[in-house]
């Protein structure tokens, strides 16, 4: 089975290249970040007639998150737990039915910026939320995975020019530990399982020519729980996507998993 995660950077502007990768691609499941829609405007006939079921958690205009399957889901939850309050759409899980049945979660973490203020507050109490969220999995010892667009840079080696993201909120030490603490509950990044070394990136700014230079981020994971970890046996990026016409600045990151 192949599961991708893609943050479209807006439906409405991305759907014939989302339609364009889908069909090339072929993912079994998707899990989309920043559709910038409400669900009732989201273009759902379109996937359907491809083959997917849909479920959204839409946004006017901001954020927004969905997961197109090709097979069954049930128990879809909307919203992170832990602040009835938040109502930003950056959350979704659902349980793909299959033999081996596993929890999928699509989330488009906030990006923080500019800190000190809120807006980095928020990003820190959403992962606090996260880790929670996180530990629940962990404890159902059901297959599950995690995946969208972090808004965190793991590590150096993440960045083409770490230097330049020293103060920014994707790579701040606090926003880095506390995704390190959700890795430790014993999830595993899938990407980094099977793929090595620098130069892999998920995110080009549209500015200062990022992709003409390569001065990329990877800030798009896939986070496998241990049982989910053992069906692990690709993951991959696809950067080409983002050369493409009209594109989103990320580009899809996938899996494949033996089930």
């Amino acid at each position: 089975m192949k599961i991708a995660s893609f943050n479209i950077n807006g439906i409405k502007a991305r759907t014939p290249a989302l339609l364009e990768w889908l069909k090339e691609a072929k993912p079994d499941v998707v899990l989309l970040q920043e559709i910038k829609s409400v669900d009732e405007a989201f273009p759902r006939e379109i996937f359907e007639e491809l083959g997917y079921n849909v479920e959204t958690h839409g946004q006017k205009s901001f954020n927004g998150v969905a997961i197109l399957s090709k097979y069954p889901l049930r128990e879809i939850e909307r919203g992170l737990p832990g602040d009835k309050s938040d109502e930003q759409a950056r959350w979704i899980e659902a349980t793909i039915c299959l033999p081996h049945e596993i929890k999928i979660c699509c989330l488009y973490l906030p990006n923080g910026n500019p800190l000190p203020g809120p807006k980095y507050d928020y990003k820190l109490e959403w992962m606090d939320r996260l880790y929670h969220r996180a530990k629940e999995l962990i404890s159902s010892e059901k297959p599950s995975l995690m995946a969208g667009d972090f808004n965190i840079i793991p590590q150096a080696e993440d960045a083409a020019s770490p230097k330049n993201w020293v103060n920014d909120a994707l790579f701040k030490l606090e926003s880095r530990s506390k995704f390190r603490k959700i890795l430790n509950l014993g999830f595993l990044d899938a990407f980094r399982a099977c793929n090595d070394g620098p130069g892999h990136y998920s995110f080009w700014d549209y500015q200062a020519g990022a992709w003409n230079k390569n001065d990329g981020i990877r800030i798009d994971h896939f986070l496998l729980s241990p049982n989910c970890s053992d069906l692990l046996t690709d993951c991959k990026i696809d950067s080409d996507i983002r050369g493409r016409e009209k594109p989103s600045d990320h580009v899809p990151i996938w899996i494949k998993l033996n089930v």
